[in-house]
């Protein structure tokens, strides 16, 4: 026989390599495809509804939900971006009192979900809540009637809860943008006669305008995705609007056409903060510029400076966590109901399986795609985005559906081949939901996956195949003990993020299935917050680790002058 019947040991090791990135690249191509399915799903949804009651909507209740939802939107952007952008630029350039220990502090409300912090609001300030109670025995006032107060659960006090849990995405991008403009601007501009305000509204604003703008597009796009505030606060919305006519009025389809109109909204967020910037260009010179001297406060301003970055720490955290606690520790039989210990053991388990075969399949998915040099796995990546920018409830509305018809033809092929009736597996458990999760969060492990990836040099693993390892060999002997650290940040992140999770929960939970997100929304709603507070606590507590991981990959030491 010739040689070219019996191929040589290097052509047989190049077509197994080829066979195995073939086998990477169309995992990788497999997993994005199934990550972007639900928004496919919610779109064939809504043009192929069952019954169509899209124009009773447009006559009756879609252009309060419109009109509710922009509101809150462009208010909650409006008011997070005043807020981080002010303290960003407070603590960027100045030293006051405290202004170190505020620096990590502005941080904390992220671990604090949003509807935590509106029943917080309302209990502290309804009318058996500490502050009017003081009012009445200060002024001596015997009722409702004797004084005036401002309502609270209102469009208005619906903006001022989701700004406070919200500015923290403006206040990390627009104080990094600060820290890293040249001082050299900042003194062309004083010697030109510019002042404090001068110099923030000529330089450090149009400077930092890219990093603000892209903080309040996330305020907003979160916005647009909530429903335990708005709900609480009785404001109808898009989102509520897909609850309403799902689960009261019985109809997928129009929920689907609502969650369309909602996903349209946010990637209209997204295309307008990128075209308000499409002619914009902002370089820094190749050399390292010198970084900006902070100037002193002292006296009355620093003590002023000191309580406006104060303000906000203490509403969007403070505040939540006194209400919760003292409510926690009058009612200390909460914590040993039976009821919270399932709650905390199903979030644990849902939350921990969706984040370990999030950031597995985002590992995947990135490698097979470096290993390929085809377009299809390229292309297919940014979609896999697509369900961060999507709200919680519109995934549910494009899983569900097709769960269940998948469901049911799963259990009726059971049931013809075994004559047991196996049940629905997939809707009756909490399989949906951790489904849910990865395709909502997925994009947290891919970014953290990409970047990990980026960082380690091509010789380290052309060194692993040139010694015989294949592919999966290198991944597990080159990159994954090299990329520990920034996997468990992506398993820590994408956990705390499911834990928080509530409306896809809400849809997707089985009968009687609580997780601590679920628990906190129905005892808080029934007015409840004695047996709400500990969920609610738990649920802080575990957000206070990832904030904590946050701060210490972002907060670098100051700069002192």
């Amino acid at each position: 026989m010739t040689s070219a019947e019996h191929p040589s040991p290097p052509i047989r090791r190049q077509e197994a390599r080829a066979a195995g990135a073939g086998l990477w690249s169309g995992g990788a191509a497999l997993i994005a495809a199934l990550v972007a399915l639900p928004i496919l799903s919610v779109i064939w949804l809504a043009f192929n509804p069952t019954e169509n009651i899209w124009p009773h909507l447009v006559a009756t209740t879609l252009p309060r939900y419109l009109v509710n939802t922009a509101v809150l939107a462009l208010g909650t952007g409006a008011l997070a971006a005043a807020v981080g952008t002010g303290a960003a630029w407070l603590i960027a350039m100045y030293r006051f009192p405290l202004s170190g220990l505020l620096e990590w502090l502005l941080l904390l409300p992220l671990a604090i979900p949003a509807y935590v912090g509106a029943y917080a609001l309302v209990d502290f300030l309804e009318y058996s809540g500490p502050v009017q109670i003081a009012l009445r025995d200060g002024f001596g006032w015997a009722s409702a009637r004797d004084y005036w107060f401002p309502a609270v659960k209102t469009r208005g006090g619906a903006v001022v809860v989701l700004a406070a849990a919200l500015y923290p995405y403006v206040y990390l991008l627009a104080r990094a943008a600060f820290r890293e403009q040249p001082a050299g601007a900042y003194e062309v501009a004083r010697a030109l006669g510019a002042g404090p305000l001068g110099l923030f509204w000529r330089v450090g604003l149009p400077l930092a305008r890219p990093a603000i703008a892209a903080g309040a597009a996330i305020v907003m796009m979160e916005t647009v995705a909530d429903f335990g505030v708005v709900s609480y606060f009785s404001v109808q919305t898009l989102t509520t609007g897909v609850f309403t006519t799902w689960l009261e009025m019985g109809n997928a389809g129009g929920a689907a056409q609502i969650a369309c109109l909602i996903l349209a909204l946010v990637f209209a967020l997204v295309a307008l903060e990128k075209l308000s910037r499409r002619r914009l260009r902002y370089y820094q010179s190749a050399r390292q510029p010198r970084p900006v001297a902070r100037v002193a406060l002292a006296g009355a301003q620093g003590w002023l400076a000191t309580a406006i970055c104060a303000l906000p720490f203490l509403l969007g955290f403070v505040l939540p966590v006194a209400v919760m606690g003292s409510h926690a520790a009058a009612n200390p039989g909460a914590w040993v109901s039976p009821g919270l210990a399932r709650a905390l053991m199903h979030t644990l388990t849902t939350g921990g399986i969706a984040a370990v075969l999030t950031v597995a399949a985002a590992l995947f998915m990135v490698y097979g795609v470096r290993l390929t040099g085809r377009a299809t796995p390229r292309l297919l990546m940014p979609f896999t985005a697509l369900g961060y920018a999507a709200p919680g409830a519109v995934l549910a509305v494009g899983l569900l559906i097709p769960l269940a018809a998948l469901d049911h033809r799963l259990a009726d092929a059971w049931l013809a081949l075994t004559g047991t009736d196996p049940g629905l597996m997939l809707t009756g458990s909490a399989s949906a939901i951790v489904l849910a999760y990865m395709v909502r969060f997925f994009a947290i492990a891919q970014g953290a996956a990409d970047a990990a990836f980026g960082r380690v040099s091509p010789s380290l693993p052309m060194a692993a195949r040139s010694l015989g390892r294949d592919a999966g060999g290198a991944l597990a002997a080159v990159y994954l003990p090299l990329m520990k650290g920034t996997i468990g940040s992506a398993l820590l992140l994408v956990f705390v993020d499911c834990v928080k999770e509530l409306p896809a929960t809400m849809l997707l939970r089985p009968f009687n299935y609580e997780t601590l997100a679920t628990r906190t929304h129905e005892k808080a709603s029934l007015e409840n917050l004695g047996d709400a507070s500990p969920a609610a606590l738990l649920v802080i507590a575990v957000g206070l680790v990832a904030v904590a991981l946050l701060a210490r990959a972002n907060i670098a030491p100051s700069r002192e002058s």
